[in-house]
């Protein structure tokens, strides 16, 4: 019996070109565009006098491309999740389709049931497909008392799970590693740019609180990217873990039900 399997979601390989491409990115974008000359006074990046919050952003220093790469990584493995959660969800609303194969089941209507499950496409419908087929087998199988072909099916349906699950969570520990070190990264960043505007305070020799100022906002500018990169990534992050728990639910309950109408049936 071959077994259905959802594909989808970036291999491994595919998934740290990714991170080194948006990584990349984020460079370019730190250089080209909020390095741009017309962000400075007197169109000279050298003068060190930003004119606009892009300016501001590029005096933030080293750890601001490296920020936007990793907000462009959870952009990017947001899409990708979504796409494939989408892909794995399948067509129609699932808990409609739980319903539908639950009375199909109840009525021995296997053929319709399968039919369906063709129809939905999706995760949920290939571990119910398997569940089924697996039904079919063992109910016309003579040699298997009762006990042993309730344990075939849940065997199929486990099985058929397991297929599944990795590819509904993969990724999704590069989002909630980029929610953690988002933050981080941020106050680095910030932490760098306060010793470098201090110690050019120091050095300058008299109090100058507009070279403090401008130091300090352009410190915070670590800060405020870091933040929106966890932000964004807590919130992806908790949306599909959201989602693949109702997808799984949606398996655990039709599975049930596949295995409670064979042990009502009494064969």
């Amino acid at each position: 019996m071959s077994t259905k399997k959802t594909s989808g979601g970036f291999p491994l390989i595919v998934s740290a070109l990714a991170i080194l491409v948006c990584l990349g990115i984020g460079v370019f974008i730190y250089l080209f565009v909020l390095g741009a000359p017309s962000n400075f006074e007197g169109g000279n990046r050298e003068s060190h006098k930003p004119i606009n919050i892009l300016g501001t952003m590029f005096m933030g220093g080293f750890i601001v491309p490296i920020l936007i790469g990793f907000l462009l990584t959870v952009i990017t493995f947001a899409i990708e999740r979504f796409v494939t959660i989408m892909k794995a969800s399948g067509k129609g609303n699932t808990d409609k389709f739980v319903a539908k194969i639950k009375g199909l089941i109840a009525n021995h209507d296997f053929e319709a049931a399968k039919a369906e499950c063709d129809k939905q496409q999706g995760s949920l419908a290939n571990v119910v497909h398997e569940g089924i087929v697996k039904y079919e087998f063992v109910q016309s199988d003579s040699h298997m008392d009762k006990e042993a072909k309730v344990h075939a099916i849940q065997k199929a349906l486990e099985e058929a799970t397991s297929l599944e699950l990795p590819m509904l969570s993969k990724n999704m520990v590069v989002i909630s590693t980029m929610a953690s070190i988002g933050t981080l990264a941020g106050l680095i960043g910030t932490v760098v740019g306060m010793i470098r505007a201090f110690a050019a305070l120091s050095a300058a020799g008299a109090p100058d609180t507009s070279a403090l100022a401008t130091g300090i906002s352009e410190a915070l500018v670590n800060t405020l990217v870091g933040i929106l990169t966890s932000a964004f990534a807590i919130i992806f992050y908790n949306y599909f873990s959201n989602r693949i728990d109702q997808i799984t639910y949606a398996m655990d309950e039709a599975g049930f039900s596949i295995i409670e109408e064979f042990q009502a049936s009494g064969k």
